[in-house]
């Protein structure tokens, strides 16, 4: 069992707090009022409410502190200090539909060594609120579900993997190019998932539910805290081209070493 550091508790005691009143809402989800921000891409009173409550623990906490967030955008901090990097409900649509699979994302995010500019996340949480489960990492100390250590899969035939994807919709993505790797993919693998929320896709990997992951044009809050946690169980991130690189969000894949270098060829070769 890993000492949890002053920093994942700090992470973790922001991401209870505000699941908390995720959960709460989440059961008076037919009365929340809605407003559409965007094509199929909608934000309510519980996401501004999560993202608020984060912004104040997390503030309270490290004071000097940087923000990137979902609904509030960038707030700069110190000029020496680290950042949060924040998806408050990862998973909208789920959650005003009524399907209880959304989480909360956070991560930290360090200065390159000149202070110009940024560099490696350090620290990442992803909380899921109905079901209690934390997946926490720090860079070099692994990657872990609550006090249990995790590691990606196993798995190294395509034919009995399991791999995840987010798919296209109204104003977001690609659907040309995703439908190029789902018919290089599909075909090989024991099956594909959509279920609506990167940020439990990857952790999910860590985890070994899923065997890799596939999606393009992300936010950085989407992925900031998962792509440590894959790396930390063990796992290999990049983008289509095979590039890895402190963040990845505009494309993603994950999977173990085996399946991500050969996930990489059928995709990379979908896209020739």
């Amino acid at each position: 069992m890993a000492a949890v550091s002053g920093l994942i508790r700090v992470m973790e005691k922001a991401a209870r707090k505000a699941g908390g009143k995720l959960r709460r809402d989440f059961g008076e989800v037919a009365h929340l009022q809605v407003s559409q921000k965007g094509p199929a891409d909608f934000v309510s009173k519980a996401d501004l409410r999560s993202e608020r409550t984060l912004y104040d623990e997390l503030r309270t906490a490290r004071p000097g502190w940087g923000f990137v967030m979902e609904e509030a955008g960038v707030i700069e901090g110190d000029p020496d200090a680290p950042r949060w990097i924040i998806d408050p409900l990862d998973g909208t649509s789920n959650f005003l539909h009524g399907i209880p699979h959304f989480a909360i994302s956070i991560a930290a995010q360090e200065r390159t060594l000149d202070g110009k500019g940024w560099g490696d996340v350090v620290a990442g949480v992803i909380y899921n609120p109905i079901t209690d489960e934390t997946f926490w990492a720090e860079k070099s100390r692994g990657a872990w579900l609550h006090d249990g250590r995790l590691r990606v899969s196993g798995r190294r035939n395509l034919g009995e993997a399991l791999i995840a994807t987010g798919i296209p919709y109204g104003g977001h993505g690609d659907f040309g190019e995703w439908a190029r790797i789902f018919g290089a993919i599909g075909p090989q693998v024991a099956g594909i998932r959509r279920f609506g929320a990167a940020s439990l896709d990857l952790a999910w990997v860590a985890a070994g539910r899923f065997d890799g992951f596939w999606e393009s044009d992300l936010a950085d809050w989407d992925t900031a805290a998962g792509v440590l946690i894959v790396r930390e169980a063990g796992g290999f991130v990049s983008d289509f081209r095979g590039r890895s690189s402190a963040l990845h969000s505009k494309q993603v894949l994950a999977a173990n070493d085996a399946l991500h270098s050969r996930l990489h060829k059928l995709l990379a070769g979908s896209l020739k």
